[in-house]
């Protein structure tokens, strides 16, 4: 993935995009867990509970967007600091952002869900 350019590194934004994809396929996945079982449910929405006032109102959705946030910035912080002086192949991972974002959007297509998940909800 690393070429050897002139110029300024592109591994800072390559970082950037590249985690907010994570990000997505992280909250396409935690819908995915807490709509197969009602246990796994309770155990996302608690995760929102203990950070976001009024999480009770919205449901186990506090909770994947705690999970989205925890891999999207835990993700950003990795890529940074191993690509932040790194010249990466912007084409590349622009293609790896859209596969990523491509499956975290199958993901969340609502018969994928039921097919995955077993029946409609």
């Amino acid at each position: 993935m690393t070429e050897i350019h002139e110029g300024r590194p592109t591994g800072a934004a390559v970082a950037a995009y590249l985690s907010a994809s994570l990000g997505i396929l992280a909250l396409a996945l935690s819908h995915l867990v807490s709509e197969k079982s009602e246990p796994l449910k309770n155990a996302v929405h608690h995760l929102g509970k203990l950070w976001i006032p009024g999480a009770e109102g919205i449901g186990p959705y506090s909770g994947k967007e705690t999970v989205q946030l925890l891999v999207w910035s835990s993700s950003w912080l990795v890529l940074h600091f191993w690509l932040r002086h790194k010249t990466v192949s912007v084409r590349w991972s622009g293609v790896l952002f859209l596969v990523i974002l491509g499956i975290a959007t199958t993901l969340l297509w609502p018969p994928v869900v039921h097919l995955l998940v077993g029946g409609a909800k």
